[in-house]
C-alpha cells in the first residue's frame, strides 16, 4: 500500500484540501496537511476557460509539475481524463506520475459507465500506483438514482479503482447504504450545510475533499474586503503579510 492509499485506511478521515497554485498549496502544507489536492475549477477559471471542458490538459500538468515535487502528497483532479480513448487517459496519467502525482480524480460526467471503467482500468494498467478516485456525477448532474450510482461505483470498483467520489451526497442515510455496497474508501466531498468532518468519519467515509470551496471563498474574501475598504471599513479576516507570502516562493522556508 502507498503512502497516500494509507491515509485512506486511518483512525480518521483524509481531509484533503484543494489548491490551484504554489502559494495556496505552500499555505495549505504549513498547515500540516499530508496531501493536498488540486481543483479543475481553479485551473480553469484564473486561464479564462470553463471547467469540465477538457480545456486545461496542458494547464493541469503544468500545475502537477510546479507542486508535484513539494513534500506533500499530491493528488491532481483530471476531469475526465481529457480524452475519451483510455489509453490517451492513460498516458495523460503517467505523465502525471512522472510530475509527481500520487493520486488521479477521473469524473465520469454521466457518460458511459462501460467507457469510464475502461479508462480505470488503463490507467491501473499504465500506473499500477497511482491511486484512481474514480467520481460519478450521479448526484452532482444527475437526479441521484441510488440504483445508479451503485451500479456505476461497482463497475468502477471491477475497474480497479482504488477509491470511489460521490459529490453531492451528503444525507447520513444516503451516505450509509451506499457504504454498505462498497469495497474500497468513499470520499465525500464537503459541504458546509452537510455533516461535519468528525460525523461522515463516524458514518465510514474515508476521504472528505474540499473541491472548490477554498478557491470560491477566497474569491469570496476578494469581494468583502473590497466592498468593506468602499464602504470606509477595515477588512477583517486573516490576511498573510507581504514578506510571509514572499518566503513561499523561498527554496527553504525554515
Amino acid at each position: 500500500m502507498t503512502p497516500f492509499a494509507a491515509l485512506h485506511h486511518a483512525d480518521t478521515p483524509l481531509l484533503l484540501p484543494n489548491a490551484w497554485d504554489h502559494a495556496s498549496a505552500a499555505l495549505l502544507a504549513a498547515q500540516g496537511f499530508e496531501a493536498i489536492g488540486t481543483t479543475s475549477l481553479g485551473v480553469a477559471a484564473p486561464a479564462g476557460l470553463p471547467d469540465g471542458a477538457a480545456a486545461t490538459r496542458d494547464l493541469t500538468l503544468s500545475l502537477t509539475r510546479l507542486l508535484g515535487a513539494a513534500p506533500y502528497l499530491l493528488s491532481v483532479d483530471a476531469e475526465d481524463g481529457f480524452a475519451q480513448d483510455p489509453y490517451q487517459v492513460a498516458e495523460f496519467a503517467r505523465e502525471l506520475a512522472a510530475a509527481g502525482a500520487v493520486g488521479i480524480n477521473l469524473e465520469d460526467g454521466l457518460g458511459s459507465a462501460a467507457l469510464h471503467a475502461a479508462k480505470i482500468a488503463a490507467v491501473k494498467a499504465a500506473v499500477p500506483d497511482l491511486f484512481v478516485n474514480a467520481r460519478t456525477d450521479t448526484h452532482w448532474l444527475g437526479d441521484g438514482d441510488e440504483r445508479e450510482t451503485r451500479q456505476r461505483l461497482d463497475a468502477y470498483q471491477q475497474a480497479g479503482a482504488d477509491g470511489v467520489f460521490v459529490p453531492g451526497l451528503t444525507e447520513p442515510a444516503g451516505i450509509t447504504a451506499l457504504l454498505k455496497t462498497l469495497d474500497v474508501p468513499l470520499n465525500i466531498l464537503y459541504s458546509p450545510s452537510g455533516p461535519t468532518v468528525a460525523h461522515l468519519g463516524d458514518l465510514g467515509v474515508r476521504r472528505v475533499s474540499l473541491g472548490s470551496l477554498l478557491y470560491r471563498r477566497a474569491l469570496g474574501a476578494v469581494l468583502d474586503a473590497v466592498a468593506d475598504i468602499r464602504g470606509g471599513r477595515s477588512p477583517q479576516g486573516t490576511v498573510p503579510s507581504y514578506d510571509e507570502v514572499q518566503a513561499l516562493s523561498s527554496p527553504d522556508p525554515s
